[in-house]
């Protein structure tokens, strides 16, 4: 979006900017007219262009390309011993910010609950800034969402067999975006409504005909709690994907509100 900003202000001051071509009164007119209009759109492409300088320097400053890499590894892949490793020097480092670390050490203690050393791991969000209440946060969030209170599908099928498939195929294939591995459970959902595939035993639905046999053309989700904003893109891209197809089902989504990281955590706190 900046860079067409640019262009068509490029465009603009190129048409424009020949005083040369200014032989008749009408020019000069037409000139004057468009001056201010062309004043406006240099302040406007010099503010977008400082904000993205802005973003860019607290992106390199903060570290957010690496934390951004390893939150979605932590998501996507099982690999104990080089997460904790690379866990433990995100958590020492001083320029991954606070809430940075927050969020890593919660994304370990879901996904190696039973394996992993979770008392290392808030010792060392302790000592790497994070307050005593946060660190808090990791007990609280086992309760909420533990391997005891979670529904099943949040790491996908973790047997050997399963997680040998899927490590085979990423070194084959690799992956088109380090920063967009993931995939929300409810995508597994849509995608089982989509092939008749989706278990009553845990979706359970008024029987009407065939059930979730026959596709529908129209799904309504509402997320009692809330739905993030990945899950928002990734409906979005669904059903975009879906009408550039076969016209096939549309899924309208709907929560009792949209979090982001923050929000979320402080809800948290609140249980």
């Amino acid at each position: 979006a900046i860079k067409k900003l640019l262009d068509d202000f490029q465009k603009q001051t190129q048409q424009n900017s020949n005083v040369a071509n200014l032989n008749t009164i009408e020019d000069m007119q037409n000139f004057m007219e468009k001056f201010p209009q062309i004043r406006s759109q240099s302040h406007t492409v010099s503010k977008h262009v400082a904000l993205m300088g802005e973003l860019a320097r607290l992106v390199d400053v903060c570290s957010l390309m690496d934390v951004s890499q390893f939150e979605q590894e932590l998501a996507c892949a099982d690999d104990h011993s080089s997460h904790i490793r690379e866990l433990l020097e995100k958590l020492e480092n001083p320029n991954v910010q606070t809430p940075d670390k927050l969020r890593l050490g919660l994304l370990y203690a879901l996904r190696y609950e039973e394996t992993g050393n979770l008392n290392r791991v808030k010792s060392a969000m302790s000592k790497g800034g994070v307050s005593k209440d946060m660190v808090g946060l990791v007990d609280v969030m086992l309760r909420y969402a533990g391997n005891k209170s979670r529904g099943p599908g949040l790491y996908g099928n973790r047997d050997a067999l399963s997680k040998m498939t899927k490590s085979f195929l990423t070194s084959v294939q690799g992956v088109s975006n380090v920063y967009a591995q993931h995939e929300p459970v409810l995508m597994d959902i849509v995608n089982n409504i989509g092939k008749g595939k989706l278990k009553e035993s845990s979706h359970p639905y008024v029987h009407r005909g065939n059930g979730f046999a026959n596709k529908p053309q129209e799904v309504i989700v509402f997320m009692a709690g809330g739905v993030t904003y990945e899950e928002g893109t990734k409906i979005a891209e669904f059903n975009e994907a879906q009408r550039k197809g076969s016209g096939g089902m549309q899924v309208i989504l709907a929560g009792s509100t949209i979090h982001n990281s923050t929000s979320f955590l402080e809800e948290l706190r609140n249980l």
